[in-house]
């Protein structure tokens, strides 16, 4: 599993400008096979609205096959905070879920 939490002080105009994805089993830098949207909502938690994705990519890296990523976000003082947490798709199956949905739904901003 791996973790995520950023600060962006103004909300970039291309998404991604938070950042780059590293090349995995002859993929170019940057490129996903697929990425699919599993679920979305907007909570709102002690009155600050929240915005968060369930994302599945799927690439042909040979190993993990793809990532399970859970990305929450929220804005406050005209910051942009978000959190990524993420398994890959057979530890995902094999126990990380429990971790990783746990780890997200974790996330407050003061």
């Amino acid at each position: 599993m791996s973790l995520t939490v950023e600060n962006a002080p103004n909300i970039p105009a291309y998404p991604n400008s938070f950042g780059t994805l590293i090349s995995q089993g002859g993929f170019d830098s940057n490129a996903v096979a697929t990425a699919n949207i599993l679920e979305s909502s907007t909570p709102v938690v002690d009155g600050k609205q929240y915005y968060s994705l369930t994302v599945l990519t799927r690439t042909a890296d040979g190993d993990e096959g793809g990532k399970h990523q859970l990305i929450t976000a929220t804005v406050k003082d005209g910051k942009l905070y978000i959190c990524k947490a993420q398994a890959g798709d057979k530890r995902w199956f094999k126990g990380a879920r429990r971790f990783v949905e746990s780890t997200a739904s974790s996330f407050s901003v003061a």
